[in-house]
């Protein structure tokens, strides 16, 4: 049996504090390029010059790969270590992870636009977009809710 949640954040309150922080901290980044790259789709979309193509292609690029993914990748590890390294569980965690997992799915699907904007063979609209832009803003809310008042 798992020793009680709160006996392993006082043993290591230092060591708690840390991963919480740096967890939050590659959440913030992960969700600015979720934010910001259905955005630049949106820009992207509307452009109709060759030279603006190209510079949106390589800012996507970049935001995806150097940005979005690596802080993706720590989120979910960081998230992780934390729950089972301190024991943390809950309906509330189960439904956050749910909700994690769909935003893994909506960022391959971002790379798939980024693959295909790329390719120059996007068939979706700049309001397409606008809309598609929307979904983490509602699982943020969703996300915060739960980690934050533990409704369930």
């Amino acid at each position: 049996m798992l020793p009680d949640t709160n006996l392993l954040i006082a043993a290591h309150p230092t060591l708690y504090g840390y991963l919480k922080a740096f967890h939050l901290i590659s959440v913030v980044c992960w969700f600015a390029g979720l934010f910001y790259l259905p955005r630049l789709f949106v820009y992207h979309a509307m452009t109709n010059n060759s030279i603006s193509s190209n510079q949106f292609k390589t800012m996507e690029h970049k935001l995806f790969w150097y940005i979005m993914t690596p802080s993706a990748v720590l989120s979910i590890v960081l998230g992780e270590v934390l729950a089972h390294g301190f024991n943390i569980s809950g309906i509330w965690l189960h439904l956050k992870l749910i909700l994690v997992g769909t935003l893994v799915i909506y960022h391959i699907y971002c790379f798939k636009l980024m693959d295909d904007f790329a390719k120059d063979c996007n068939q979706k609209s700049h309001k397409w977009f606008r809309v598609f832009n929307e979904y983490p803003v509602v699982v943020l809310i969703l996300c915060v809710i739960l980690a934050i008042v533990k409704p369930f």
